[in-house]
């Protein structure tokens, strides 16, 4: 059947059609690609270069005299340490309260889940602010700790609703109720039937939580004031804004080596703004490609049912 199916001929119109799909496409995988590549090769290239735009593609005059300096700095690899900490333990809290919340309010039987769906719901649209937030937290003791870090983003509501309507979508209600005739009780149903089953939905959710936790960066600059706590994107700020800083406050009446030296030094702090770039972003750029899956069923899930 298939030798004798008849080929449908693309009309002119079609074939028109199709280049400005392609030439869009490419046109947009040109200006996403173009500032990744930018990047990269401003950060391997040498600092005059970068600054006066004779590199404006491929990199020119090759060095990595910026990563040194990243990666001398002992900071950064402290901040990589807290962050990788931070992002661990703040996916297990959110996973820990996010998947029983969300399976308690996908049961039928559960008695005044609307009710609670209603209150959580209206978190997302009004906040108590910044101010009573921070008293909040010092008035429980987490200044300068890692729980200020972790517990006021314990769990988001519409990750919640997500993994809800997966709960609600995947797992067969009649599954639970012959677990219930066996003997099971809820708890043992949820541990040894419910999560088992629900492997996609928690990887994704852990992916969520996961790429939240490694770019945040306002908690930690609202609560911790210990620079050996903070995470890898406050480490990473303090380079970019205190070396602008330093370089901007240049005094006046200085040498000739002096003020070349300074100069240099400006010149290299530009491309090692670049180069944090990479730093900051590689380990979620390098996962992202085997993860990606997970991110697309996330987003499926959450659009099939409310």
């Amino acid at each position: 059947m298939a030798a004798n199916a008849i080929k449908i001929k693309d009309t002119k119109a079609d074939k028109i059609f199709v280049g400005f799909v392609y030439l869009f496409l490419a046109l947009a995988l040109i200006i996403v690609l173009y500032p990744l590549v930018y990047i990269v090769s401003a950060s391997i290239s040498e600092p005059q270069f970068v600054n006066s735009g004779e590199m404006w593609l491929l990199p020119k005059g090759f060095t990595f005299e910026g990563y040194k300096t990243i990666f001398q700095n002992e900071n950064i690899w402290r901040g990589y340490r807290n962050t990788i900490f931070y992002t661990a333990l703040g996916t297990t809290i959110n996973l820990a309260v996010t998947l029983p919340a969300a399976y308690a309010l996908s049961r039928v039987d559960f008695y005044g889940k609307k009710l609670f769906m209603n209150f959580m719901l209206l978190t997302m649209f009004i906040s108590g602010g910044l101010i009573p937030s921070y008293l909040l937290i010092k008035n429980l003791g987490m200044i300068d700790t890692i729980w200020a870090l972790v517990i006021p983003n314990a769990a988001s509501v519409y990750n919640i609703v997500v993994t809800r309507t997966f709960f609600q979508s995947s797992i067969p209600r009649e599954m639970e109720e012959a677990a219930i005739v066996d003997g099971c009780s809820d708890f043992k149903m949820f541990i040894k039937i419910i999560l088992p089953l629900s492997m996609p939905i928690i990887a994704v959710m852990g992916l969520f939580y996961g790429i939240g936790h490694w770019n945040s960066y306002f908690n930690a600059l609202i609560y911790i004031s210990n620079k050996s706590m903070y995470p890898l994107q406050m480490v990473l700020r303090e380079i970019l804004v205190l070396q602008d800083l330093s370089s901007n406050s240049t005094a006046t009446n200085v040498s000739a080596s002096t003020a070349e030296m300074l100069y240099s030094k400006q010149q290299l702090v530009q491309v090692i703004k670049y180069g944090v770039m990479i730093v900051s972003t590689l380990p979620v750029i390098v996962v992202y490609p085997f993860l990606q899956r997970y991110f697309v069923k996330g987003v499926m899930i959450g659009s099939l049912k409310g």
